[in-house]
């Protein structure tokens, strides 16, 4: 009879801390896609013991980074940008469905209040005529802020799950391409119009109008997929980990304009 081990707390952290550095090489580009990732070259290069780079790489096969080779092992996962594409659709579908199902179930006071504040801290950043990095820096975190309200504000497990679930691809969450504006012109504009959207759910959620959120959360994630077309039309993989692992496709880009 098969038997598993319980890891340890020390192997549990090992493997978690090993996922973080192989997620970061892999976005870093130092491991490139299609190339085998060996077991024994990882444990070398991080310091750490079998059991837990196995889990680690087990994880990111979870996440898609990673896929299983036929013999054994893994390799480094490239990404088509219809793949992208698709999973960026998917995460508008699903915040889409939380703000709805926020709004018909009614969300506390304290949960709107919340949400208030990040966007307060967007409208800051947004009040400078010109951003900076550290503007950037402010409106992500004001922004994943946000969206991690809106999760809570749905008040579901199953539905909570399923969005994690896709923003573990590294080109689906909220504020993936952000960074790849910093240095274009358009970058306050298109905040403007994606903190209009905010404020736009936040009112819908509150006066209990399911449908009209979930329509504006659908709407919003369009954003996302403008910032795709821009970070592959730019192609600086240095500007944004992971731009590397898209393959482009013509007719994609054609389909997404």
């Amino acid at each position: 009879m098969m038997t598993s081990a319980i890891p340890t707390a020390e192997g549990g952290s090992q493997a978690v801390r090993a996922q973080l550095q192989l997620r970061e090489m892999i976005l870093a580009g130092e491991l490139p896609p299609g190339e085998r990732v060996g077991e024994v070259a990882i444990v070398e290069k991080l310091g750490i013991s079998r059991t837990p780079i196995r889990a680690a790489l087990v994880r990111l096969e979870q996440e898609g980074l990673l896929e299983a080779l036929p013999h054994g092992g893994f390799a480094v996962r490239s990404f088509s940008e219809r793949e992208v594409a698709d999973a960026i659709e998917l995460r508008g579908t699903l915040e889409g469905l939380l703000a709805r199902v926020a709004a018909e179930r009614g969300v506390p006071s304290a949960l709107l209040g919340e949400a208030r504040e990040a966007l307060d801290e967007i409208d800051a950043v947004l009040a400078r005529p010109q951003l900076d990095e550290a503007d950037f820096t402010r409106y992500v975190a004001a922004n994943g802020r946000f969206h991690a309200v809106l999760l809570r504000m749905a008040d579901s497990r199953v539905l909570a799950r399923e969005v994690e679930r896709v923003v573990r691809m590294p080109f689906a969450s909220p504020s993936a391409f952000v960074v790849v504006q910093a240095d274009s012109p358009q970058a306050r504009d298109m905040f403007v119009v994606a903190q209009a959207q905010h404020r736009a759910v936040l009112d819908a959620i509150q006066r209990r109008e399911g449908a009209r959120a979930e329509a504006i959360m659908r709407e919003h994630a369009r954003i996302a997929q403008r910032n795709l077309r821009e970070a592959l039309r730019l192609q600086r993989p240095q500007a944004l980990p992971g731009v590397a692992l898209i393959r482009p496709e013509a007719s994609t880009f054609t389909r997404m304009k």
